[in-house]
This record gives C-alpha cells, sequence and structure tokens, in this order.
C-alpha cells in the first residue's frame, strides 16, 4: 500500500492521484497570470485567470496561488522556515507556493510565512510548540515568501485546498 490507501501500482503507474494534478493545474496557473486579468474568482484550484480566490479586486496582480496539502488522516501537512527575525519562534507553516515540479510527481514548494490582518507574523503553533494549533489559522489573512523550500511526493496527500491568490513578487 501506499499514501491515502492506494495501491503503489496505481500510484506509480500511468495514473496519477488528484493532488498531483490540482498541484500542475497551479503551477500553470501561475505560470500564465497575466497582469490585466481581474475577474472574481470562486475557491477552485483549477479557476483561472490567476486572482484573488477570496475577493474580486486586488491592488497588486496574483503571482502566486497559496494552498494546503492535508495528509491521509486529514491535517494539514507542515513544513519548516527561517525568517529575518532571530527572536521570534514562529518557523511553522502549513501554506505554500508550488515552483516546479519533475518526474513522478514530486514538486519543489517555497513555504510561507503566515501574516495577521497587519501583516504580524502568526505563529501557528499550540502554546507547548508541538503541534498546529487550527484556531490560529483563522488568524491568517496574508502571506510572505521565505527562502525555504521543501521536496515532495505530491502523491502522499489526499487533499489540496486553495485558500488565496496573492502578489509576493516572486522571479520565476
Amino acid at each position: 500500500m501506499s499514501c491515502c490507501g492506494k495501491r503503489d501500482d496505481d500510484v506509480l503507474g500511468s495514473s496519477r492521484g488528484c493532488v498531483c494534478e490540482v498541484v500542475r493545474a497551479i503551477k500553470d496557473i501561475q505560470d500564465n497570470a497575466v497582469e490585466e486579468e481581474c475577474r472574481p474568482c470562486l475557491t477552485s484550484c483549477f479557476l483561472e485567470p490567476l486572482g484573488d480566490l477570496t475577493a474580486p479586486s486586488r491592488r497588486k496582480p496574483a503571482d502566486t496561488r497559496v494552498f494546503v496539502l492535508k495528509t491521509k488522516d486529514g491535517s494539514p501537512f507542515h513544513a519548516f522556515f527561517r525568517d529575518g527575525d532571530r527572536y521570534d519562534h514562529d518557523c511553522v507553516s502549513i501554506f505554500f507556493r508550488v515552483e516546479e515540479i519533475f518526474d513522478n510527481c514530486c514538486a519543489t514548494l517555497r513555504v510561507l510565512e503566515p501574516k495577521d490582518k497587519d501583516h504580524k507574523e502568526v505563529d501557528l503553533l499550540s502554546d507547548c510548540g508541538t503541534k498546529i494549533k487550527l484556531s490560529k489559522i483563522c488568524k491568517v489573512f496574508n502571506f510572505e515568501s521565505t527562502d525555504s523550500c521543501i521536496t515532495v511526493d505530491l502523491n502522499c496527500f489526499c487533499a489540496v485546498q486553495c485558500i488565496k491568490d496573492v502578489f509576493l513578487g516572486i522571479c520565476d
């Protein structure tokens, strides 16, 4: 058996998992982003053009579709990052930007730092610092690019949820 209860031959053969296909679509949409496109979107990861998933207007063009991956048990996948603030301990995020997809649904994901309405850091960890505290996710409204990336096998996730389209100023 492999991830999400699929047999290994289901995952490795010609059929790809839906998470892989959605992340491929996100990458294509990001690559085809055009500044003038400004139509409102709903919440589907497949909606084009790249634009704000949560509000019809935006000040800057979007270059990133922020998404969350979920594991077999439904919990959000997380990764570590380093930011420029050496005094804090908010080094975990569940938010990603796809940078590259290669081989059999492997991807390089950029870890995005969660920020609140005032662009202040949001620490997603519980008070004891050992688990993601889901109630803190509701405080996240903005995102900042980090220099931290992670390589993942997209076939090992059971769900992908698109969160928001944002402008991070990342060069392709």
